[in-house]
């Protein structure tokens, strides 16, 4: 099974009084990268969450991202009875101030005196995050299936997309064999015209020895070797889409053996026709590379 390493999914819980939302994300990434944005409250949720996304993803830049908030209604509300003393007291002495200097005050409402930093605690208390933290970790579980479903699915279509490149890869190296043939016929023909005139034309020439240097450019010059080795890749390439696991580096490193193997098709063409066939070769690898850059 191909994935890919672009994913996305989003879920939402609540064990009352606490309610959650996840976001995961990941795009490409050489290794395997994970950052998270969680409540630093919840005693060994980090630790748990990189577990569980380290045995559910194998590679990628993965951003998971947890908010949690509770019920305001259920914290339990208490006055800060200190600060309160203090509050009224500084009040009774701006009131008094205020009568000395003839100056007419509006009353002071007990809103106005609640909204005083300070005056009115909200106590969490002590919060057993235990039920809380197995609840969110249940979740999780469910949230990271999602997030493979939508990887694998777009993992199949890359592994279609592959699929068809490497039949048309393969197409092009039928191709580049039969006009690899047609041009050893021709290059043959010239090979043994320019031993006839080298030996008409030059005297104390050892023939051995013009044969050989002759068939010495044939064999730099004969791509048969490059013809199977890009062939093979082919064959391996399609083995690695249908196993399991992370496959994305072996793809990529597949990806630069074809371009290798296309380059030196190109280099010992001599042929107009194999150079092209070799240039669409590597076209279609750059393609094809591109897109096992998307690979798990």
């Amino acid at each position: 099974m191909v994935n890919s390493m672009t994913g996305f999914a989003a879920r939402k819980g609540e064990v009352p009084p606490f309610a959650w939302a996840w976001e995961l994300r990941s795009v490409n990434a050489r290794g395997l990268d994970i950052r998270t944005r969680n409540p630093d409250w919840i005693p060994g949720l980090e630790q748990e969450i990189r577990a569980a996304i380290s045995a559910a993803v194998g590679r990628g830049s993965v951003a998971l991202t947890l908010r949690v908030q509770r019920d305001e209604t259920s914290i339990p509300v208490t006055l800060n009875k200190t600060r309160l003393e203090g509050v009224l007291q500084i009040l009774k002495t701006i009131e008094a101030r205020a009568l000395v200097d003839d100056l007419h005050l509006a009353p002071t409402t007990a809103a106005e005196i609640l909204a005083i930093k300070g005056i009115e605690e909200t106590t969490p208390d002590d919060i057993d995050t235990k039920p809380l933290a197995a609840a969110l970790l249940a979740d999780l579980r469910q949230l990271l299936a999602e997030f493979n479903d939508m990887r694998a699915s777009e993992g199949a279509a890359l592994k279609k997309l592959l699929l068809g490149q490497l039949s048309e890869i393969e197409g092009l190296i039928g191709k580049a064999a039969s006009a690899a043939e047609l041009r050893s016929e021709s290059m043959a023909r010239k090979l043994r015209e320019n031993l006839a005139r080298v030996l008409d034309n030059a005297d104390m020439v050892e023939p051995d020895r013009v044969a050989q240097e002759l068939a010495l450019i044939a064999v730099k010059t004969d791509v048969r070797e490059e013809l199977d080795r890009l062939q093979a890749h082919v064959q391996a390439a399609r083995d690695l889409l249908e196993t399991t696991g992370p496959i994305g580096r072996k793809l990529d490193f597949l990806s630069q053996e074809f371009n290798r193997e296309a380059n030196t098709l190109c280099s010992k063409a001599q042929s107009t026709e194999l150079t092209r066939i070799g240039l669409d070769l590597k076209a279609l690898i750059e393609q094809m590379r591109e897109q096992v850059q998307n690979v798990e």
